[in-house]
């Protein structure tokens, strides 16, 4: 035993209380007829059911599975068939429902356990954390933390700190534990050493549990590790808090914000250590804990091993209590606990304690009255606040300055409240704010990633109407492109001379021979067998999209196909007249018109032939605003170049 104790901040002396329920030894609860399992037992996320209704469930068997450390698994905690997987009423503070899955009892008992690893002392870490993460270990002390995530820290650990101190009155679950089964906390706490390599354990206990203190020395003579000691430190709330027994056994202070890992120093409660040893060595899950029946209106006080899931009901007729004389049902010590008004809520891995006062025994709080500044809720408090200042801030809804304060270290152990002569329930205005921060910080954060969507939306659309700019852009560049070597190439033509390139083809055609009538008869060919192909396709989208013109197009491309046989039956062929010769020809009828033999069409003829090529060119312009945006600037430089010649034949006509 070690004499090396530090001087807690603060704390309180509420009466204990704690010998009604340590008369007799650990009970056990039986199995229920029905068990309700909510799937959030913890902190973080809930599990997600795995189970169907109507499925056949084994004890031990996992029926709410997770993919993160931070929850944790849920397990069947005895044999039946699944009836309902429902929201429930939920064994919590918030009084909200939770997601459940009912189990009807087959009385049978029958297990499901896992692998047993024996030689735990020589598997690695990853596999010990696996096995305490499957089986659904969390702090069984009350804060529900799981337990994987918190050994899996990666820093280093030389010092693992065992929690037997239970400071809140009437609450003995644990102390029980230590009396009765002292060898395997023992064994908890060297499996935990292995584990987190840790050099020694510091097991904390307050000097008002001499037989749990008798016990574990005890056993721990037996095992003859010199590695674990056993520190007997003064009964006084909340001395069971983590920060705080930490600071009295090592008299370090954990940082804040921060973790006692910074320190290296890992802190177990002593009943979330021994469920860990068993899912570790004997394969059993996480499906039952001690539970401290106790309070003047409960028969027969007493701790209890039940089952996850057990009604309380089924608990307070096991232990006689006298709903009479009951004031109210606590789940908890008088100093942390909640009040609950339904007896069929389930009993959770957290609930350590069942308290039923009386009205005399616990009588309650009388108004509150005004703050008279006295400070002895500063004197009280455990982590060094100012409690004062917190509840005018709480009341002003001063976050900010709340937050300055340090709230978020308060550990709601209720000090300040029963110590407050003024009888104002402090904690009730942390818990409160605490709660609108929170809310505030998470609409915060969805407002900033509502914004940063909405940008990215913004954004986008703008990249977009960038984009399309851009190929509009291009589209008329292109136009205007061929549109001006369109206009050049019809410039060069108009140079050419007539009689000179009359001549030239006449020379070619005569120079052909039967070359030239042979590659227009390929040519009709080639033609007709383009039709007939676009013809084709055309029938084919026809045929699933507009049925009514497959008639049509059939009959075209029937047409097709036979002049396209005929054409390939008789090609075409031309003779030449050798008295005739061509190149001649040509020039003559090419000096004939130049000489003006050939009449010359009259001005009002011009007109009308120049007014029909403007209505057409318009008819394609407009067609082309829906259908060729891309050709519409060389459609409308045709209108323009057409409506300038008719206004010039207008005008000569007019002189």
């Amino acid at each position: 035993m070690s004499d090396i104790i530090f001087k807690l901040t603060g704390g309180v002396h509420p009466p204990q209380n704690k010998h009604q329920s340590t008369q007799r030894p650990i009970a056990a609860a039986g199995i229920p007829n029905t068990l309700v399992i909510p799937m959030s037992q913890h902190l973080g996320p809930p599990s997600k059911p795995i189970v169907a209704v109507g499925d056949r469930v084994l004890k031990g068997q996992c029926i709410g599975a997770t993919d993160t450390l931070k929850s944790a698994f849920v397990h069947a905690s005895t044999s039946g068939t699944v009836v309902a997987i429902e929201e429930r009423p939920h064994n919590h503070a918030s009084g909200l429902p939770a997601l459940s899955v009912v189990i009807e009892s087959d009385g049978r008992d029958e297990w499901q356990l896992m692998p047993a690893i024996k030689d735990w002392h020589l598997a690695d870490r990853d596999t010990l954390l696996q096995r305490i993460h499957e089986a659904g270990v969390i702090g069984m002390g009350g804060a529900g933390f799981p337990a994987a995530s918190k050994l899996s820290t990666d820093k280093n650990i030389h010092t693992l700190v065992m929690n037997g101190a239970e400071c809140e009155p009437y609450i003995t679950a644990d102390q029980m534990l230590m009396t009765e089964r002292a060898e395997e906390i023992i064994l908890s706490c060297e499996l935990l050493m292995h584990l987190l390599g840790a050099e020694k354990t510091l097991f904390g206990i307050e000097d008002n549990k001499p037989e749990a203190i008798a016990a574990v020395n005890a056993a721990l003579i037996e095992r003859g590790n010199d590695n674990i000691k056993v520190i007997v430190v003064p009964t006084v709330y909340p001395s069971g808090g983590s920060k705080q027994l930490i600071q009295i056994l090592t008299g370090k202070e954990v940082p804040s914000p921060g973790h006692s890992s910074d320190l290296g120093i890992i802190m177990q409660n002593v009943a979330t250590a021994v469920a860990a040893y068993r899912a570790i060595a004997l394969g059993e899950a996480s499906i039952s804990r001690i539970t401290t029946l106790s309070g003047d209106a409960i028969g027969e006080p007493q701790n209890i091993e039940v089952l996850i899931g057990t009604p309380l009901s089924q608990l307070l007729e096991q232990c006689q209590w006298q709903p009479a004389r009951a004031d109210r049902i606590v789940i908890g010590g008088p100093m942390m606990g909640y009040t609950i008004t339904d007896t069929s809520l389930p009993v959770i891995k957290t609930t350590n304690c069942l308290l039923v006062p009386t009205r005399e025994e616990l009588p309650p709080p009388p108004p509150a009255q005004a703050c008279i500044r006295c400070g002895l809720c500063a004197e009280a408090c455990p982590v060094s606040l100012l409690p004062q200042q917190l509840y005018w801030f709480s009341r002003a809804g001063e976050h900010d300055k709340l937050q300055d304060h340090n709230l978020f270290d308060c550990i709601e152990c209720g000090a300040c409240s029963y110590s407050c002569p003024s009888n104002i329930p402090l904690v009730q205005y942390y818990r409160a704010s605490k709660a609108e921060i929170r809310q505030a910080q998470a609409d915060t954060e969805k407002a900033e990633h509502a914004k940063q969507r909405f940008e990215a939306r913004q954004a986008r659309l703008q990249r977009l109407e960038e984009e399309k700019v851009a190929q509009r852009a291009a589209r008329a560049a292109a136009a205007k492109k061929r549109a001006e070597e369109a206009a050049t190439a019809s410039a060069k033509k108009d140079e050419v001379d007539p009689i000179q390139a009359a001549i030239e083809r006449a020379k070619s055609k005569r120079a052909g021979g039967n070359t030239a009538a042979t590659n227009e008869s390929v040519n009709q060919v080639t033609k007709l067998e383009k039709r007939l192909t676009a013809a084709k396709i055309k029938l084919a989208s026809a045929e699933t999209v507009d049925s009514d013109k497959v008639p049509v197009l059939q009959e075209a491309v029937d047409k097709l196909t036979q002049q396209l046989a005929e054409a390939k039956a008789n090609p075409v062929t031309t003779s030449h007249d050798a008295a005739v010769d061509p190149v001649q020809a040509a020039i003559e009828r090419a000096k004939a018109k130049r000489a003006g033999n050939a009449a010359p069409a009259s001005p009002a003829d011009e007109i009308a032939k120049l007014e029909k090529r403007l209505a057409s060119a318009i008819q394609k312009r407009d067609m082309a605003r829906d259908s060729m945006p891309d050709k519409l600037e060389a459609f409308e430089s045709a209108v323009a170049t057409l409506e300038e010649k008719l206004a010039a034949a207008k005008a000569k006509a007019g002189e």
